[in-house]
Parts: structure tokens; sequence; C-alpha cells
């Protein structure tokens, strides 16, 4: 028989339970196990665990403590844990946290076991095991809240909304489930502060803070994407994720090159420690049909361990003319105990979209007398073949290595192949006669790339005393090999682009017979090397000091040694509130050279922010009131002179600078009310002139549902509302002089309702823009508009098991 020791913590506890049932053997294995414990329970830790959800609770404690806690689900759901902080031993910590439930803990060597106790003459029964290890912040699935536990995103430091000196905006799992959002521009409707621009049928542009957002990262591995050459990363399904989350701001201590606005980071689900999953299945408005299953549990008897696989797919028509599309989502995880302090994790997810009949671009804004061009919502400008094919095949590795004195070491390998197939062909060029119709264009072309993406992250994490407090660390480094290659096909000068009336165009011609245009071969290389500490000023102040230094080599540029640093203060006023504040940058290499031929400094953005956190009701709700400055230098501005090379040269100058504050609240009102909302205001000037209009300068965003009380608590009612103020462009006219087109500020109303109709079985009803508002955006550069969705109503059924 293997020592007890080299056993994993789930099967030492099994083989502690069966012990426990031999009487006669109980005081000899006692006896073994009494030294360790006695160590663990002694020695003393600087703990930080503000009360809150209690599965949070307990990992922030494992954490801090390194330890390994066990315990069942059921056990503890719907609790809450009591704040613990100070110097105390594992032991007293774990008591405070557990004081105000009901559940019971024994420390047995490095794990700490929790249970609901049920005594027989014999024996001492476990319920089914879970352990909390997961250094990407707190599972939200597992809370049924609309507000995080804790995250990891803007550090690497898993702290609370309230530790981290940045706006952040979480939508989780439940509000997700919620309001059926099951994609992420859905996600992006509901998050405060993010607009979208749509370009056209499949491209979407985020803005935050009054730039386009380029940063994505899966489980905190960085990836751009480009709204030119979309692939995928603008249509991800959000069955395979656990929650999205939003880091305001510059974000280059951890994603190196980007833009300043904001980064989103898409957490996937992970393995259950017992077996547990869902069928869904639903249909809506204009022949939406989904369905989804998710499945998870232990693979292995002793539960060492454990997998979780999703599947999810979705033909959905449209309010627009003769366009369908078709989603295939599978994604699977496995999670293995290698020893008690080390845990592997490989997956991979597969996403496949698939249109017909593409629009590209949008509805032409003026016709040839300069008047706006109204159009009926489903008008689409795109031919029957057109098609803008993308798909997303992702393969991952993590490697988890707990050390002693509560450090963790962490390797996280990621491999993604992002690519489109898209033929194209819309009618978006020219000015119509609103007489004849006559007078407008196809534009014709096809698109065919891939990019192949490999990153490793690496990093080691942990606490370290100084002057008699507790602080902690991050050391860590990225690197990164990126390669695009394309193709551009156009049409054979004997294919007529020219439409006869526009107001006539059904999408039905013939798709060219493509010629080959031009070829592109692309690598793109990054590597950073980042360290974070946060240290304890006092008990009340916390100092956030990191950077990191990069380098980038692309096709036509290359950049080393650029340092992008990082700065945050957060002092707690009270058991509430905390003031912060911080300063975070990030750059973004530029092609475009001087008169002397040198390529441009990077494009540089700096973000101040400062503000104050509140933490309410245990936890359970989460304020953020913020101002925020970002300035932005090296903007490229040519100079009317030629480089060297023959090419327009430019001069770098100030660029956009952006003000504004925010508010935002999320979490739990009252048992069974959550809510998540939030207030932005912002206004970006260059030059004293205001830029990025097509974004709107407010929004307000509020979504919230009701579990009600009693003998009704089988109904969830729920609804939201967002309300954005105008925004424009300003346009040359076809008969001459600029216009200001304007798109006047609008709310859009949704309502959900959800029964439970068994223990196992739930119906839900969402209603998307009930008072069906008649809104578009505009894409500013192509003088074009897209209408937004009409009132939809989708219906849903959802079997637990």
């Amino acid at each position: 028989m293997p020592a007890l020791h080299e056993l994993t913590p789930l099967a030492r506890a099994l083989m502690i339970r069966h012990i426990f049932r031999k009487p006669r053997m109980s005081a000899a294995i006692g006896l073994a196990l009494a030294i360790p414990c006695m160590q663990v329970q002694a020695q003393e830790v600087e703990f930080n665990i503000p009360a809150q959800s209690l599965t949070s609770a307990l990992q922030e404690f494992g954490r801090q403590a390194n330890l390994q806690v066990l315990y069942s689900p059921k056990d503890i759901e719907g609790k809450r844990s009591t704040a613990v902080s100070g110097k105390a031993s594992p032991a007293q910590a774990i008591a405070e946290l557990l004081r105000s439930t009901d559940i019971t803990h024994s420390i047995e060597g490095n794990s700490v076991i929790l249970t609901k106790q049920s005594f027989s003459s014999s024996a001492l029964e476990l319920g089914t095991i879970a352990i909390t290890s997961n250094e990407f912040g707190t599972i939200t699935e597992e809370s049924k809240s609309y507000t995080p536990g804790t995250l990891a995103t803007a550090t690497r430091l898993v702290l609370t909304p309230r530790q981290t000196p940045q706006s952040i905006t979480v939508i989780t799992r439940q509000h997700m489930d919620d309001f059926g959002l099951n994609s992420i521009n859905d996600v992006m409707r509901h998050a405060p502060g993010v607009s979208i621009t749509t370009y056209d049928s499949e491209r979407t542009e985020y803005n935050v803070r009054g730039f386009a957002v380029n940063n994505f990262q899966y489980d905190g591995i960085p990836a751009t994407r480009t709204a030119t050459y979309s692939a995928g990363q603008t249509l991800s399904d959000m069955a395979i994720y656990d929650r999205i989350e939003i880091l305001k701001g510059s974000t280059g201590l951890l994603t190196g090159t980007g833009t300043p606005g904001a980064s989103f980071n898409l957490i996937r689900k992970k393995p259950t420690n017992e077996f547990r999953g869902h069928f869904t299945a639903g249909a809506g408005s204009w022949d939406n049909y989904r369905t989804e299953l998710d499945v998870g549990g232990p693979l292995t008897e002793s539960g060492n361990v454990r997998g979780r696989a999703v599947a999810a797919y979705q033909d959905k028509h449209s309010f627009q003319d003769h366009y369908e599309k078709k989603t295939s989502v599978y994604y699977g995880v496995l999670e293995f105990d290698l020893s008690p302090d080390t845990l592997l994790t490989v997956g991979a997810d597969y996403q496949d979209n698939k249109p017909e009949g593409s629009s590209w671009g949008g509805n032409i804004i003026y016709d040839s007398n300069g008047n706006f061009n109204k159009m009926s919502r489903s008008f689409n400008n795109g031919a029957h073949w057109s098609s803008w094919e993308q798909y997303t095949r992702t393969v991952f590795a993590t490697l988890e290595q707990n050390f002693a004195n509560g450090w963790l070491g962490k390797v996280h390998l990621n491999h993604q192949i992002n690519g489109y197939d898209a033929p194209l062909g819309a009618v978006a060029a020219g000015n119509p006669n609103p007489e004849t119709g006559s007078g407008t264009r196809l534009w014709l072309n096809k698109y065919v790339g891939e990019t192949k993406a490999n990153a490793a992250d690496m990093y080691l994490t942990g606490p370290f005393e100084l002057f008699g407090k507790e602080h902690e660390f991050v050391v860590g480094g990225s690197v990164s090999k990126k390669r695009w290659q394309s193709k551009s096909y156009n049409r054979p000068a004997s294919y007529s682009n020219l439409v006869d009336d526009y107001y006539e165009w059904n999408g039905d011609i013939p798709e060219p017979e493509w010629q080959f245009s031009r070829e592109y071969d692309e690598i793109t290389r990054e590597q950073g090397f980042y360290t974070t500490g946060r240290f304890s000023l006092t008990d009340d102040l916390k100092l956030i000091l990191g950077g990191r230094v990069s380098d980038y080599r692309g096709e036509t540029v290359t950049k080393t040694g650029v340092v992008t640093p990082y700065m945050g203060l957060v002092y707690d006023l009270n058991d509430n509130f905390s003031l912060y504040g911080s300063y975070t940058s990030i750059f973004s290499p530029q092609t475009v050279r001087d008169e002397q031929g040198k390529a441009l400094d990077p494009l540089e953005g700096d973000s101040y922010e400062t503000g104050i956190k509140g933490e309410f009701f245990e936890g359970r709700l989460n304020t953020n009131l913020a101002y925020f400055e970002i300035k932005q230098d090296n903007y490229a501005v040519q100079t009317g002179n030629k480089a060297p090379d023959g090419t327009n040269a430019y001069r770098a100058e100030q660029g956009v600078t952006v003000k504004g504050y925010e508010a935002e609240l999320s979490g739990e009102l009252a048992p069974g009310w959550h809510l998540q909302g939030g207030y932005t205001h912002r206004t970006a000037k260059r030059d004293g002139n205001k830029v990025s209009t097509i974004a709107p300068e407010d929004q307000f965003n509020i979504y919230t549902s009701y579990t009600l009380p009693g003998r009704f608590n089988a109904l969830t009612l729920g609804g939201g509302a967002r309300w954005q103020s105008k925004t424009w462009a300003t346009l040359r006219k076809p008969v001459g002089g600029t216009d200001d087109f304007t798109q006047g500020s609008f709310w859009l109303v949704d309502l959900m309702a959800r029964y439970q109709v068994t223990e196992n079985v739930s119906t839900t009803l969402n209603v998307n823009n009930l008072l069906d508002k008649k809104y578009y955006s505009i894409m500013d550069f192509y003088s074009v508009y897209s209408w937004g969705e009409p009132r939809s109503v989708t219906a849903s059924v959802r079997w637990d098991f």
C-alpha cells in the first residue's frame, strides 16, 4: 500500500474515510497524521479574505494557506463566508471563515476537509469531494451570481474586484444563461461601457473609452484581432465559456501590444468534480434554432481525472433577406491531479461559422441628391452566394505546480488557428438615383486566409515577508509567434459590377470566376518579461508595482526593449469602501516611416484612473465609481513629403486624448435579486476636435432578474434596458459639402422569464428590443450604415442532470 502522503487529495480523503470505519486502526493512523497536522495548524499566515460566496472564499483560503480544500459542492452552495484578515494559523482562519455556516472542517496533512457530519456507530461519512484550485479566478457558474469573486486578468495576482486598481466588468455565466447571451456580440451589448459598431453581417467592432478593442485573451493568453480580415473572434459562441472579463484602460502589462481602450478575457469552462450536465433546446424569431449539450465529471473512481465536453449547434436565419448562418461548436477539457500539488489541464475547442448571403459593408447613406437613403431593415446588399466563412481551432495545455510557503508556478501553452474563406459580392459603392435606382456598383472580391498562432506564458507567484508584512510577487514571461497567410482574388474584367436598379436589388447574380490578385505571408514574433509586486505598506494600504519589457518583430518593423509600466494603489477606508488609483500603459508598433526612412516609434497609450470601489452584503454586491484619462502619443501624421522608399512620410504627434467617468454596480441586492448596470461618459479629442464619434459619448445599461419568494419561487422574472447618446460621422455629400450624419439617442428594452417546471427542467422566454426600436450604426470610412436587430423572441427548455 502506498504511503498516505503519496496519494492525491481525493484519494487521501477516501482513504481516511475508509480508515475511520475501522476503530482498531484509527489510533495508529491518528498518531501518524498528528505531526504534519500540528505543523499545519500552528504555522501563522497573513490572510486577507473578504466576506463573499463560500466557494470564492475557499479558493482564496486554499491559495493563501497553500492547502488543498476538499468539499461537496452541494454542501456549500449558496452559503457565504465570514471575512478573515490578519495573521492566523490555517486552523484558526478556516474556523473563522466557516463561522456563520453549518460546515465543519478537519485538517489532514496538506488538505482541509469540509463536511456536514452524519455519524453512525462506526463511521464519519464524507460526501462527494471537490478541489478549489483555479489560478484564473473564481468560477462563476458555481456562484449563480452577476458579480465575480476573484480574477487575475489585470496583474496575474488573484484579487477581488475591490482589490484591483482598474475598472473591470465581468459578465458571468448566470447573466449569460438568464438573458440567452449565446454570442460575444450579445455579451458586449450587455456590458457597461462597451459600444458596438456593425460593419456588416459578419463583422463588428467594439469600442471602449474611445478606442477600438483589438486585444482578446483566452484563459489569459493574448491574441489580437483585425476587423479588416475577421477570423472568428467576434463570432465566438458562449457555450464553452464560464465568463467574459473586460479590463478597461491600457493592459500592456500582460498583453504586450494593443490599443488602450480595453482587453477582453474569455475564460473557458472547467471540469466539474461531480457528474453533472445539461441539455438545452431553443427556437426563436426568423427560424432561429439552437441546441446545446454540456457534460462534466470525474473519469476515475478516485476523481483524480476529471473531464468536460460541450457541443452546440445553431441554425439562424435573419431579419435580412436571403441570409442564414450555421454555427457548430465543440469543446473538450481534461484535468489530471498528477500529485497533491500538481495539476495538468489539456483541452481543445473548435468552431465553424458558415453563413449564406453575407452582406459586405452596409446600406449606402446618401442618394445622388444628397438625401438620406432610407432602406428597409430587411434589405440585404449581399449576393446570395456571398459568404464570409470563419473558423477557429485551438488546443491548449496548462501545468500548475504548488510549492512550499504558498508559491505556485504555471506554464500555459496555446496553439490557435483562425481562418476565413470569403467570396464576397455586395452593392455598397456609388449613390443611387432616387427615381431610377441607377448609379451604384458592386464590391466584388474573394479573400482566403489563415493565421496560425503559438503562444506560451510562464510565471511564478507567491507571498513573501518583508518588514513584518506579507506581500505578493509575480515574475513571468511570454512568447508568441503568429503567421498570417492570405490570398486575394478579383473579378475578371468581363464581369460587370454595375447595378441597374439599387432599389430592386435582390442578390440574384452569378458568382464571378475569381482571378488571383495578391498573396500575403507575414510572421510576427513577440516576447516579453513581466513582473508584479503587491506590497502591504500598512494593513489598509496596498501598492502594486509592475512592468514589462517587450520585443516585437514584424515584417517591416522591429522594436526591442519597449518598457510598459504598471502602478496601482488601493486604500481601504473601512469594511466597505476602498480608494484606488492606477497608471497603466500599452504600445502598438507602427510601420509608417519618417522623411529619413525610419519607422515611427510605437503608438503609446497611457491610462490614468482613480476612483472608489465598494463591497457590500458580505461580498454579494460590488460597486465602482471611476474617473479616467487616456493619452495617446506618437500618432502618425503625414508631412506632405516622401520617405526614401517613395511612400508618404509621417511625423509623430500627440494623438487622441480621452477623459471620462463611469459608475458600475453588479451583484445581489437581496436574496434572489441580481442586477448589473452602469453609466459611462467620455469625450475623445485630437487637436481640440472630437473624434471617435461613431461610438456614443454616454451609455447606460441595467439588467436584472428576480426569483419570486415563497410558493412562487419557481418563477424568475427579469429585464433590462440600455441607452446611448447620439452618434455621428462627418461625411462628404455627393452634391458637395459635408454633413454630420447622425443617429439620435435611443433606448432598447429586453425582458426575460424562467419557470422551474421540475427540479431538473426549466423553460425560459427572452424578448429583445421589446419596443421594436429602429436604430442603426455608422461605418464612416465607407459612408454606409447597418440597421440594428428588430424585436425578437426566443423560447428554450433546459434539462439539468
